[in-house]
């Protein structure tokens, strides 16, 4: 039986840490739990890079802690961002009419061969470049 790979947003897991909103915390531990035990979780740099900044400024998460957890993060697919997935993400952005950072993660979901991509940011239901986007808080 083949294993679905699943893009993870920053925001899906920040909220794993965010203790403002109980019901998403709990909603996106157990996304990210199921994902793990029964799919190929993916994220790339980017997310690890924006988890620690947005962990530690925003949710005031002390920063070794937010760094073992960039660090587990770090035992999925992680994806690297490079000239290409920029680029791909740019004309994403320009084609799709999103945000770069929005096209930069779906470029990477798609480098990453991915068929969902988990995320509060975009539509929900919308597929793009074959990748259905899923908001679970929709």
């Amino acid at each position: 039986m083949s294993r679905t790979k699943i893009f993870i947003d920053t925001n899906i897991l920040i909220y794993t840490v965010d203790a403002h909103d109980a019901e998403k915390q709990i909603l996106a531990r157990s996304i990210v739990k199921s994902v793990v035990e029964n799919d190929l979780p993916v994220i790339s740099t980017q997310i690890l890079q924006e988890f620690y900044s947005a962990s530690t400024t925003k949710l005031k998460v002390d920063p070794l802690i937010a760094k073992n957890l960039v660090h587990n993060f770090g035992n999925m697919e992680v994806v690297p961002v490079d000239p290409h997935t920029i680029e791909q993400g740019i004309d994403i952005s320009i084609l799709c009419r999103i945000s770069f950072w929005d096209g930069l993660v779906v470029a990477a979901a798609e480098q990453g061969n991915c068929e969902i991509l988990f995320s509060e940011d975009l539509n929900n239901g919308q597929t793009i470049r074959g990748i259905k986007i899923l908001n679970p808080f929709f």
